[in-house]
């Protein structure tokens, strides 16, 4: 009962303190998986998105899926060239508006970018998404579906490293393709997750792996993950072997990341959908970890009573939602 209550108390004390503007020296990070480039808002030139992310005054955002590629209220794909935020040029004038100017899109083999804007200056490291044209396809950890990104930037000195992804989001192996039976083979093989598991390994080894003394230095990565955690098994119930743990799984046993918003609720599932699953995380190593003085899934204001778009008939476009299918995380740590 104890713990119960000392859950249900942290949570009340960070939803409270989430709102409000951060301290001074603090780094506010906000992450959000923003659906098609914020479709949602498109129409409006973006003003609520700008006002929402401006209402936090983030000093660095990370966005997963930063390209608007649907005709307004609709899920029609445009034109490549009638695109929306398809640049680092584009993404700055919008980041201009909620004061950043610095912008850097990781790697991508799609049509889902993932995207760090920021008030502090961006180091490009790597954009990455594997080598799929030099090895076979049958060597399944040579490709990462929707790309991922390393970056850095300084806080009063300090050097923190920011990796960015986006994994593959199907329940069948990317490398089924097209074929309707190989796809529902592979479904039935659990060929996602497993796909999901090598991706986050590459990942991995293409960007922690690379940290002299990873235990010392400050890491964080995040982004859609489209995948579950163990950690959560005590809302799921599944089989301690499910294959749908795969991908975080790659994680925990790298040992060098520990997960935000499960370690700051434990005990207290934090849904990052409109429905209820946890598949967006942010993960930090124990020396950034150790300097977090608020976590939160925002799931007020704007962002709040999230709703299927319907069309004129009240059917749902696609699988879109307003504003997104997937919820803001905000983290600020003292620096």
């Amino acid at each position: 009962m104890k713990k119960v209550l000392s859950a249900a108390l942290c949570l009340m004390m960070c939803l409270s303190v989430s709102a409000k503007k951060q301290p001074k020296h603090n780094l506010r990070l906000l992450y959000w998986n923003i659906q098609n480039g914020m479709w949602c808002d498109q129409p409006n030139n973006y003003d609520g998105f700008v006002d929402y992310v401006k209402s936090y005054d983030p000093d660095v955002c990370v966005w997963c899926e930063a390209q608007t590629i649907y005709i307004n209220g609709t899920a029609t794909k445009c034109a490549v060239e009638d695109r929306n935020l398809n640049s680092e040029e584009d993404w700055l004038k919008l980041a201009k508006r909620y004061g950043h100017e610095y912008v850097f899109m990781g790697g991508h083999r799609d049509n889902y970018p993932q995207v760090i804007t920021s008030k502090f200056p961006i180091e490009a490291i790597d954009r990455i998404i594997g080598n799929v044209d030099n090895h076979p396809a049958e060597q399944q950890d040579t490709i990462v579906a929707h790309g991922a990104g390393w970056a850095k930037i300084k806080v009063k000195g300090k050097e923190v490293n920011i990796v960015t992804l986006h994994t593959w989001p199907q329940a069948y192996s990317f490398y089924a393709g097209k074929d309707e039976a190989k796809r529902a083979q592979s479904k039935a093989e659990h060929g996602g997750d497993y796909f999901r598991a090598t991706e986050m390994e590459y990942i991995l080894n293409h960007t922690i792996e690379n940290a002299a003394k990873p235990e010392k230095e400050l890491w964080m990565m995040m982004g859609d993950f489209n995948s579950r955690t163990r950690v959560d098994n005590y809302q799921y119930k599944w089989s301690e072997d499910a294959p749908a743990f795969a991908c975080q799984d790659a994680v925990i046993n790298n040992g060098k990341y520990i997960d935000v918003i499960a370690g700051w609720y434990p005990g207290v599932f934090r849904t990052t959908t409109a429905g209820v699953s946890r598949i967006d995380y942010v993960y930090t190593t124990p020396a950034l970890y150790k300097k977090i003085v608020n976590a939160d899934v925002l799931d007020s204001g704007w962002v709040a009573n999230q709703k299927k778009a319907l069309d004129a008939d009240g059917k749902q476009i696609s699988n879109f939602w307003y504003q997104s299918d997937h919820r803001p995380i905000l983290v600020d740590f003292k620096f």
